[in-house]
């Protein structure tokens, strides 16, 4: 039987809470154990954005018709936007310390809150066999340059797999065994990019034909059509995030520290980092004829076989660890928490492992299109949680929580045997008119602004069902 455990510097002394609400992982933090400064969450952003598939997130933007200035302002305004409900969503973590399984509780309730963590861990679930797939891409390249008798046969499927089976052999070992490479990521990533700037920068002869590239759009209409899908997939790439960053502020010093932290860290970083992919994708248009939006094709290019390699090598360990720490830790906790009694953390990693194949990875990245496509899909889900996570927070309960409650069955977060009803159905709502547009042409464009259909419809509904339910300032 699980009890309160004593009152600690960690932690935060919960009465009798119940057994299947409450750890010590999900526990709040006590105050002094928030020391999260505003550099932490510069730094926090700066590691995150740092990745293979930001870069190819702008890239494609490129690949997309967008002239240089076009991407990089459609980059920095997204992010503007998912900076929104990202500082909204982290107050309650900066306030009263909790994580996300447990804040969303208050709206979907303590049972009902699996729905949206099991939403969240399918997405991330599909982002886990994406970073496999970039992964066994770089190195059926590597193979390639080193061998080039492996261009006649088609070895990306079995690379695949092995780098796949790496990351299950990582969670079967547990998560520490990398954690040495957690410090060399970020850093590695930003070498790695500014090498392959200066090797196309070079090749295209300079910043001029690179940023003078011209958009393919010709008519306002034609730039909207990929615009507003565009701006959509930047929003929905930290739609996941966006739930779940009382994970992180819930060991910030103070909301002071978290918000100027957050608003400096995630817009510059991503706008940055991003802003390499956009100029050596311009480049390789000017200097291969057309844009080469992978890193990992762009790389294999190179003509030093050892440069390549070395190359190569360093994506894939950055890849190993964004994938382990970003795609695999939270999923596997979601599944857990599910059955706590039947599903280890290993066993939850598996499950990740087998659904990252099923969704098909290479399917999403087999173009930007492609990729765009999967980012605002999702959102179409992502979208009404978060709509109804705010206006549940800051709408109908005014900031004010009770942070025993949120532990403890029944209580007034119970609704109907631990659901709530009404959050569900709006929930529910908000994916079917966010997704509509994939049945009904005329309403497509509902679904090329999925994330905020889905928010702005799952919110509203939210309020008014839940009108008279919660009094004003009431938990």
């Amino acid at each position: 039987m699980l009890t309160a455990p004593t009152a600690t510097p960690d932690l935060i002394h919960i009465p009798h809470p119940d057994p299947h609400l409450y750890n010590p992982d999900l526990a709040p933090t006590a105050p002094l154990a928030r020391t999260w400064t505003t550099y932490n969450y510069i730094a926090l952003w700066f590691s995150m954005s740092m990745e293979v598939t930001t870069y190819m997130l702008a890239a494609g933007l490129i690949a997309g018709g967008m002239s240089a200035l076009q991407a990089i302002a459609t980059v920095l305004l997204g992010n503007l936007i998912v900076l929104i409900p990202m500082l909204l969503n982290a107050h309650a973590g900066a306030k009263y310390g909790i994580p996300f399984p447990v804040f969303v509780r208050a709206p979907f309730g303590p049972l009902g809150a699996n729905i949206p963590a099991i939403l969240r861990a399918i997405v991330a679930c599909g982002w886990f066999g994406i970073q496999c797939w970039i992964g066994g891409l770089a190195i059926a390249a590597m193979l390639n340059v080193i061998a080039p008798v492996t261009l006649t046969h088609n070895i990306t499927p079995i690379c695949f797999l092995a780098f796949w089976a790496l990351n299950m052999a990582v969670v079967w070992r547990g998560v520490e065994s990398i954690r040495f490479l957690q410090s060399f990521s970020a850093p590695l990533m930003a070498v790695l990019s500014l090498a392959l700037l200066a090797f196309m920068y070079h090749r295209a002869g300079g910043l001029g034909p690179i940023l003078s590239t011209p958009s393919k759009f010709h008519t306002t209409h034609d730039f909207l059509a990929f615009f507003l899908p565009a701006l959509t997939g930047m929003v929905g790439y930290w739609a996941t995030l966006s739930l779940n960053i009382p994970d992180f502020t819930r060991y910030a010093k103070s909301q002071e520290s978290q918000v100027l932290g957050q608003s400096f860290g995630l817009p510059v970083a991503m706008t940055l980092y991003a802003s390499l992919g956009i100029a050596c994708t311009s480049a390789s248009a000017v200097v291969f004829g057309q844009p080469i939006w992978s890193p990992v094709e762009l790389l294999s290019r190179f003509h030093q076989p050892l440069v390549a390699t070395l190359a190569l090598i360093g994506l894939l360990v950055a890849t190993l660890n964004v994938n382990i720490g970003a795609n695999v830790v939270g999923p596997s906790n979601d599944f857990a928490n599910l059955a706590p009694n039947h599903i280890s953390f290993r066993t939850g990693g598996l499950i990740t492992g087998a659904l990252g194949i099923a969704i098909m990875p290479w399917r999403l990245l087999s173009s930007s299109s492609s990729f765009t496509s999967w980012l605002v899909g999702y959102g179409g889900f992502l979208g009404p949680v978060a709509g109804i996570m705010i206006a549940d927070y800051f709408l109908i309960r005014h900031r004010t929580l009770s942070l025993a409650a949120l532990y403890q069955r029944p209580g007034p977060y119970e609704y109907t045997h631990g659901f709530n009803p009404r959050a569900i159905i709006a929930l529910a709502a908000g994916i079917a008119m966010a997704l509509v547009g994939l049945a009904v042409p005329t309403l497509h464009w509902l679904y090329s602004g999925a994330w905020f259909t889905g928010f702005f419809t799952a919110a509203i509904l939210y309020l008014l069902l839940m009108r008279g339910r919660v009094p004003s300032g009431k938990v």
